[in-house]
């Protein structure tokens, strides 16, 4: 009796030290997709709004494009002098890069280094993040009791999830302290700064773990490999087994997780015009209620297996995202809202008097803001900003009116947005629960951190890592059909259900022998 309190002490002290340093990376990680149309406005020239958001969604890509090539190296790393060390200087590269996004310069100020020095912070974050998630969840499997691995290394599938709603709480309670404008212009900032201190506070608690016992004894005896890479990488049959994590899960685990908890955020911010704040509320409302479907369908993965769960939240994914995004939009579109009686319509013309006084004077320009406010029956408002500059000289080249649309909802309509994004969450927490089992037991001690690795960062960093922006992408290209950034991820979805129901095994904390 006392054995297995020991047992559950131990691995509990090893998720808890393991969480913390994982969740802070992922709040590192995730507030740059969060303050997205905030980084875009400051960091992009502002004459064309959708290729400005493009362009940070392109950036907040290239962290994902670029995590394989940390997994390779710190996985390489974590293989030949262990897990402890390893996801220590991934947490410190993290929380660094995090912090000097906060001090860059905007455009305005430095021109096209701003934009520059992003991207260079961007790619150092998507290599931290590359060494992290494989070192953790290897580093708890390795301390897992028999027949528990499924539910124990489902707690660091949480930190994803806590990750971005504890990123959202920052940014909410930012928002809230200060007005818009002061967010817009500075406040944005705050969450990236603020991370050092969170750094600071992990790095002291994973200073003070212990290496993997596992790890340990193979060092011990000598039987760790001497060229992780190339065995994982070389060899036919682990390489296959590579491959087939990848294409027959990873793949669609990545885009049914970036499709259920940032494309929904894009969507509602970017294609339905919804109130920022709002969004970030109601989204971070759905993450906390389906958190703990991670631990739920981990510990499940022990009982009845792990291809059984992963597939079958695949198969939903498919039959409900569509129904889940139309739910959103219908709520939440201005657009959609047009057959609703009006309540309310004004027009309120301001600068006038300023813009009559500089005609007056002969000055060459001068601002004009005009503000469309809607007001439904619900209680929803809908406002449209336009900011034109009147040239009384030629216009200038690439001179675009800058607009911002926003609709705020009555909170009467909160659940129409909880509930569908609630539903697409629950997706995730099916096929991202038991994967890092799923993963641990595909690989031998040796060469498990980099063989685990690869395909959960290519799954995850390519393929659903582009999901906001290729979905965005698509969307801006079909004005007409709101749903069309869809296509991609349901696709990837599909293909991946089939190769893994197909060809993967259902197993059960099976470990294959070194």
């Amino acid at each position: 009796m006392s054995t297995n309190n020991n047992q559950t002490s131990s691995i509990t002290s090893v998720i808890a030290s393991s969480s913390v340093g994982t969740l802070i990376e992922w709040y590192d990680f995730y507030i740059f997709g969060s303050l997205a149309i905030e980084i875009s406005n400051k960091f992009f020239p502002s004459t064309n709004q959708t290729a400005a958001l493009l362009s940070t969604l392109a950036t907040f890509a290239a962290g994902f494009l670029v995590r394989p090539f940390g997994a390779l190296f710190f996985g390489r790393l974590g293989d030949l002098i262990g897990r402890k060390y390893t996801f220590l200087v991934t947490l410190v590269l993290m929380g660094g890069s995090t912090f000097f996004i906060g001090l860059i310069p905007g455009y305005e100020t430095i021109g096209f280094l701003a934009p520059l020095a992003i991207l260079v912070l961007r790619l150092l974050q998507g290599l931290a993040l590359g060494g992290e998630y494989g070192g953790a969840a290897t580093y708890v499997a390795e301390h897992a009791p028999e027949g528990t691995r499924g539910y124990w290394t489902s707690w660091i599938q949480t930190t994803a999830t806590l990750g971005l709603f504890v990123s959202l709480i920052v940014i909410i309670a930012t928002r809230k302290s200060m007005s818009a404008a002061d967010f817009a212009e500075w406040g944005w900032r705050i969450p990236f700064l603020i991370s050092i201190l969170l750094v600071g506070v992990s790095i002291v608690i994973r200073l003070q773990m212990k290496e993997s016992p596992v790890f340990a004894q193979l060092k011990a005896e000598g039987k760790t490999s001497a060229n992780p890479l190339k065995e994982s990488f070389g060899k036919k049959e682990n390489f296959k087994m590579v491959l087939l994590a990848l294409f027959g899960a990873t793949m669609g685990q990545g885009v049914v997780w970036y499709t259920g908890q940032f494309y929904a955020q894009v969507f509602l911010k970017n294609t339905c015009k919804l109130d920022g704040l709002q969004v970030d509320t109601w989204l971070g409302y759905a993450l906390l209620l389906g958190t703990g479907g991670f631990v739920l369908f981990g510990w499940l993965s022990d009982k009845i297996g792990r291809k059984v769960i992963m597939m079958s939240g695949m198969a939903l994914a498919l039959l409900f995202t569509m129904p889940m995004f139309k739910q959103l939009y219908n709520t939440a579109s201005p657009k959609a809202k047009a057959n609703q009686e009006q309540v309310d319509k004004r027009e309120i013309s301001m600068g006038v008097t300023r813009l009559v006084k500089t005609l007056v004077e002969g000055k060459a320009d001068s601002l004009m803001t005009t503000d469309t406010i809607k007001h439904y029956a619900d209680g929803s408002i809908y406002s449209k900003k336009v900011e034109t500059i009147l040239f009384l000289g030629q216009k200038p080249d690439g001179y675009a009116p800058k607009t911002t649309e926003k609709m705020t909802l009555a909170e009467s309509n909160m659940w129409s947005i909880v509930f569908p994004i609630f539903i697409l969450v629950l997706f995730v927490t099916m096929v991202y629960g038991p994967i890092a089992a799923f993963l641990v037991e595909l690989f031998p001690t040796r060469i498990r951190y980099s063989s685990m690795s690869l395909p959960y960062h290519i799954g995850n960093g390519v393929f659903g890592g582009l999901v906001p922006f290729i979905g965005t992408l698509i969307s801006s290209y079909n004005p007409t059909n709101p749903f069309a950034g869809l296509v991609y991820p349901l696709s990837i979805t599909a293909l991946c259900f089939l190769i893994g129901s197909f060809l993967l095994s259902n197993k059960i904390d099976e470990n294959v022998a070194d």
